[in-house]
């Protein structure tokens, strides 16, 4: 199987017309009419993911985040996105990147972000259609069993395995209805609101944002990386169900540049 056959697959779960109008998702770098012979699937791409691509015989990386979300004038060593781009061109490993497109895609990355917290009754929260095809920004659903506030928020950081989340005030009122956005949602705040969340989980947030939102309802901040880790496990099942031949590996490397110290 070509490496464009995996790229096919791919876009035909997630199209790119979904993808924002900023974003640069589809084939970063490299050649798609070779055959892949594995598929290292990550969440950020640098130096160190096409290390461990070569290590384990993969010739082709899919990533979450864009590794070029700009144009480049030039191709050096002057920083990790260049020398990324050199050292995958020197060892002909392709590169591929999901974004935006996957976060609007129907089971992309707020739906497993849901199957992981447990959420019953998953629809968009902001539903839209781009070209014929269906999807939307975030997702909202229910819990099982209703929660208190700082049981739900202790839920969300061992689901994700954060070490602390930013949050408002513990709403006092039971979490039954949940939202979700991966990455940076606080652009979702008011539909989480419109929706009737109790809770909305995000990866990151503006300051100001927080504001005013007391006892309307429930915010758990718990960072970009950790919030979209399991993207990779989205990209694993495509190719498996798609291009069953193709071996897939969920790179073991951790991209998350920030330390909690």
């Amino acid at each position: 199987m070509k490496i464009k056959e995996v790229l096919s697959a791919l876009e035909r779960f997630a199209p790119l017309p979904l993808q924002e109008g900023w974003d640069n998702s589809g084939l970063q770098v490299g050649l798609t009419e070779a055959e892949v012979s594995g598929a290292l699937l990550c969440l950020d791409v640098n130096e160190r993911i096409i290390d461990e691509a070569m290590d384990k015989g993969c010739n082709l990386v899919v990533s979450h985040h864009p590794l070029l979300f700009r144009g480049l004038k030039t191709i050096s060593d002057a920083d990790y996105v260049q020398r990324t781009v050199v050292k995958a061109l020197r060892n002909d490993i392709a590169v591929v990147s999901m974004h935006t497109n996957m976060d609007n895609a129907r089971s992309g990355v707020n739906w497993k972000m849901a199957e992981k917290i447990g959420l019953t009754d998953v629809r968009f929260m902001a539903a839209k259609t781009v070209d014929g095809i269906d999807g939307g920004s975030g997702v909202v659903g229910e819990l099982s069993e209703e929660m208190a506030a700082d049981d739900f928020i202790l839920t969300v950081k061992r689901v994700f395995g954060v070490e602390c989340a930013m949050c408002n005030e513990l709403l006092r009122r039971k979490i039954r209805r949940v939202a979700i956005c991966g990455g940076a949602g606080d652009f979702m705040l008011d539909d989480a609101v419109k929706a009737g969340a109790d809770a909305f989980v995000t990866g990151e947030m503006h300051y100001h944002v927080y504001f005013g939102r007391e006892q309307q309802i429930q915010i758990c901040v718990i960072g970009h990386y950790q919030s979209e880790q399991f993207t990779s496990e989205v990209f694993q099942s495509v190719i498996r169900e798609m291009c069953p031949d193709v071996p897939v590996h969920i790179a073991s490397t951790c991209t998350n540049p920030i330390l909690y110290i």
